[in-house]
């Protein structure tokens, strides 16, 4: 694989993209395999399967019309970098801040932001609940995202308290959100925000079913959320 290849497949996947973005993409990629020798950054290892579940996963909600022109962006949860990175990569336009709990995985995201000449994006160390109670966080971001991290009400928890009102929460689920979706209605209402129509979508030449759920921020999520840390895991919002 190179950056030729990288491109065919984002044009293929009708993924707004030139030569440059490939080139970059083509860069991070070549680092997460080196650091993924030396760190776990990610369980896939195989080159055209990276493409498909890290860059063009991350990259489908471009096709969709789900990421906002300019304004700010917080992935949390970003692990090595994904869904945001690429969407950095892609529209620097937007302010894009990666959160991460583990110093390890943020140090690997800063050597690729260093080496790329990356300046739209910010790294914090923190879990989501710790993050979400920084003044400078809370109820301040356009968007914030969230792939393959936790189930739907708990990603309510984690995502919506950083959501200015009128912005948008957006979570990548797998095929098995529909059984998580009247949970997540309630804990949203709970965190100050509305569940929108979930979104399925194929990656072409895949069998991925994946699905993008995003979430409204009606008003200013209650001082009472996020709880302590590790107990929207343990005891999820919107629970019977």
């Amino acid at each position: 694989m190179d950056a030729s290849v990288i491109l065919s497949r984002l044009s293929n996947c009708s993924i707004p993209a030139d030569e440059d973005l490939a080139r970059r993409l083509w860069v991070y990629h070549c680092m997460l395999r080196d650091w993924n020798t030396r760190m776990d950054l990610t369980a896939v290892t195989d080159d055209d399967e990276m493409l498909d579940r890290h860059y063009v996963d991350s990259l489908m909600p471009l096709t969709l019309g789900l990421i906002p022109e300019k304004g700010s962006m917080i992935d949390v949860g970003t692990g090595a970098g994904f869904p945001g990175l690429p969407i950095a990569l892609a529209r620097e336009d937007l302010h894009v801040v990666l959160l991460d709990s583990q110093q390890k995985r943020l140090n690997f995201l800063q050597a690729v932001c260093t080496e790329l000449h990356v300046h739209n994006v910010e790294l914090v160390h923190a879990r989501a609940e710790d993050g979400a109670r920084q003044a400078a966080l809370r109820d301040h971001f356009d968007l914030a995202v969230a792939r393959a991290v936790a189930p739907l009400p708990v990603l309510c928890e984690y995502l919506l308290p950083y959501v200015a009102p009128g912005g948008r929460a957006l979570c990548w689920k797998g095929p098995s959100v529909s059984e998580e979706l009247d949970a997540g209605k309630r804990a949203a209402h709970l965190l100050g925000g509305r569940l929108e129509q979930a979104v399925p979508y194929t990656v072409p030449g895949r069998d991925f079913q994946h699905t993008l759920v995003p979430l409204v921020k009606v008003s200013n999520t209650p001082k009472i959320y996020p709880r302590k840390a590790g107990t929207p895991s343990k005891a999820p919002l919107g629970a019977n």
